[in-house]
């Protein structure tokens, strides 16, 4: 398993739990729930029954929309239900910029009476016209395109996938949360040499854009790997997470003493005691408690519809190179002589 295994879940103040994105045996539910979008819900269909008479009212309301009809190539015995709203025509960006349609588009999903299925699916898709949310996808795909041109010259272990493998979807896992609203709040996407996992980038309008870096709540056995080669040697760990560059984006190496973020410090679900194994006075001690190894930052709006944002974030993940390359090798079992195959350099670059 690749040790890039950052599943941002955003929870708390740090994260927000629409970040999730769930690639599992239910992407399959998702596609089928694709399919059905894509059917038009919006449409009524006659089903092969014959034409009733309509009433005068519904023959004035008919005539009245037979021109908006056309524009959609609707078929006989077809009509649209509910207001269709179309994709801005203005203030659209060249590939490998935000616009703040996509803002927009994604601020409306905050509004609980737009995030529903019934809303979704008028800007999903309409004939003719790019509807709002197919521009924004496209808008963030051709992004994701021109920055992995970028992520890739900053980190050859990560390879050009298409945005389609990168990119999570805009479904959110309803089956365990008191939030039933169908749509995530969020563009976002993950890194790695393996695909999806790694480097976490969501775009989300109010300043919670953010690129992410790490592990998050690995498993058992990862967490126990990585114990004990923090326990073996911290110093590369230390290293990392102390040099000037990282300092500057995430903050001192050391927990806060009122226990909030910090660097890869004060996550929610770090251990108040020493784990089991481990001596309570242990030099490492910061660290053995620690069970999630991540970093978070964010961006303000301002940045992220800036043309030269996609550099930005790119100069943010040269950053956190060395920290990923470090935890991809603590995942992973040493040999007995102790000889890491690590990439010593990434240390002296950042």
């Amino acid at each position: 398993m690749d040790a890039q295994t950052l599943s941002i879940q955003q929870r708390a103040k740090d994260y927000d739990s629409d970040a999730l994105d769930d690639d599992s045996e239910f992407d399959e539910a998702d596609e089928e729930e694709e399919e059905e979008l894509r059917k038009p819900k919006r449409r009524r269909a006659n089903s092969g029954k014959q034409d009733k008479t309509h009433s005068p009212r519904k023959r004035r309301r008919k005539a009245n929309e037979d021109d908006e009809e056309d524009d959609f190539d609707l078929k006989e015995g077809q009509e649209v239900v509910g207001e269709v709203v179309q994709a801005p025509k203005t203030g659209r960006v060249p590939p490998g910029q935000i616009s703040k349609n996509t803002f927009d588009f994604l601020q409306k999903l905050t509004d609980p009476e737009c995030n529903d299925r019934e809303w979704y699916a008028l800007l999903y898709s309409l004939a003719l016209q790019i509807p709002v949310y197919r521009l924004a996808e496209k808008e963030f795909k051709d992004f994701v395109d021109v920055f992995t041109e970028i992520l890739t010259e900053v980190d050859p272990h990560i390879p050009p996938l298409p945005p389609k493998d990168v990119i999570h979807r805009i479904y959110r896992d309803v089956r365990f949360s008191n939030d039933k609203t169908p749509y995530k709040k969020n563009l976002s996407g993950s890194f790695s040499r393996s695909g999806r996992k790694g480097i976490f980038a969501c775009f989300s309008p109010g300043g919670e854009t953010l690129l992410a870096a790490g592990t998050w709540c690995p498993g058992k056995n990862e967490l126990a790997t990585i114990r004990s080669n923090i326990a073996r040697s911290s110093d590369r760990l230390r290293q990392v997470i102390s040099n000037p560059e990282f300092v500057k984006l995430f903050g001192e190496p050391k927990p806060k003493e009122d226990g909030g973020r910090r660097n890869i410090f004060g996550a929610e679900d770090e251990l108040k005691v020493a784990p089991k194994g481990f001596a309570k006075d242990h030099k490492d001690i910061d660290l053995l408690k620690c069970r999630t190894f991540a970093v978070v930052h964010r961006f303000k709006d301002s940045e992220v519809l800036a043309p030269d944002f996609k550099t930005k974030l790119g100069e943010v993940a040269a950053v956190v190179r060395p920290f990923v390359h470090c935890l991809n090798d603590l995942m992973t079992l040493q040999d007995n002589d102790g000889d890491d195959d690590d990439d010593d350099g990434d240390d002296e670059e950042t």
